[in-house]
């Protein structure tokens, strides 16, 4: 069986098989080189959210952290507080001798493209951006609407009161792609049980919904967070880095007001539940995850080794480069068969008979 959203408009990356790394993200060919570890240095830039937002910087940090660990590379940071910290904290890398520079996130595309048009000799990797095409900028990308299709069928599911919601730190796919694939197992899971659960915060026909154009902003998340619950969501999902603790804040304060209907809430990049307090954990439904530790250690790994290439990597449910987080807490209200029909729904992805599509997809 095939489904594509009354509201698809653009094929995903499940049938791009031309990327080489996104199957099993295996390493690039051998291009005949070596190095010592040990006089490798790697190092990063974070985004304006920093390296302890308990999400994409935090943990594309601990895949370095990792190669650190495992192989006895080199390693510098540089923590960006605002995008104007994106050049000089590239440049500082350049000036610094870096083997190979990870820049995280989309919003650092445009610097981390100057810099390395400027310095062609030297090795960079960007999380979550693939607009660059240089020899020496590897993008590491990730489908996260294959496993944020699953996250929505299972809040679609476990909503008591019909509505569930989602909102973005800001417009840019990276944060849209989890969005649009929300929608879509919102969708599927209406049509398979014939139901009418809604979403809030997210046209994925229009490409238009709820921003609070911040990755820091705490305050922004939990207002709207509240305003999403007064409006009946008792399941939100945030994709908004940093910002989203507010909505686990948000969360407590509602559930700790006697409600009928628990709220909770779908947490993305990492699995929220190994980060967040213990009364915040509690209400989280699952988590979207992109396995971005293990992809930066790998591509790190695989640049000490003498072996850099800037093929694509493409995160998938396929190469367990996404997915989503156990229950935790909240087995019993996702409920056996629910989870059982999520397994089912992994490999039907995987086979090909669903195909979920978004435009904001990596391509």
């Amino acid at each position: 069986m095939t489904f594509r959203s009354r509201t698809m408009k653009t094929s995903a990356v499940l049938g791009l098989s031309a990327l080489a790394l996104a199957a099993c993200g295996e390493a690039p060919d051998d291009n005949g080189g070596s190095t010592d570890a040990s006089d490798f240095t790697g190092c990063i830039v974070s985004d304006e959210g920093g390296f302890q937002d308990r999400s994409f910087n935090q943990n594309s940090y601990a895949g370095l952290k990792a190669a650190e660990d495992n192989l006895g590379i080199n390693v510098q940071q540089a923590e960006s507080q605002a995008e104007t910290d994106f050049t000089p904290n590239l440049n500082s890398m350049v000036q610094n001798g870096c083997d190979l520079t990870v820049s995280v996130g989309f919003l650092l595309a445009d610097a981390t493209k100057e810099v390395a048009e400027a310095n062609p000799d030297m090795h960079f990797a960007i999380v979550d951006d693939n607009s660059i095409d240089l020899d020496n900028v590897k993008p590491i990308t990730y489908n996260t609407a294959e496993a944020a299709f699953l996250a929505g069928y299972v809040a679609a599911s476990a909503s008591e009161s019909g509505t569930v919601a989602t909102y973005g730190g800001m417009d840019i796919p990276t944060v849209t792609v989890f969005m649009d694939g929300f929608a879509d197992g919102v969708d599927y899971y209406n049509q398979e049980n014939d139901d009418d659960v809604e979403l809030l915060g997210w046209d994925k026909d229009g490409q238009n919904g709820t921003f609070i154009n911040s990755f820091s902003d705490t305050a922004a998340a939990k207002t709207t967070t509240q305003n999403f619950i007064n409006e009946g969501a008792d399941v939100i999902m945030p994709v908004a880095g940093q910002a989203a603790t507010g909505t686990p804040d948000a969360v407590v304060e509602a559930n700790g007001g006697g409600r009928e209907d628990e709220v909770t809430f779908v947490w993305v990049d990492a699995d929220g539940y190994e980060t967040l307090s213990d009364d915040q954990k509690q209400y989280q439904l699952t988590s979207v995850l992109k396995e971005l530790s293990t992809s930066v250690e790998d591509v790190v790994t695989t640049a000490s080794e003498g072996n850099f290439d800037s093929t694509p990597y493409v995160g998938t449910l396929e190469n367990e480069g996404v997915g989503i987080a156990p229950f935790h807490d909240q087995e019993e209200r996702v409920g056996q068969e629910t989870a059982d029909k999520v397994d089912e729904l992994r490999q039907q992805i995987i086979d090909g008979e669903i195909t979920v599509e978004s435009e904001n997809s990596p391509e």
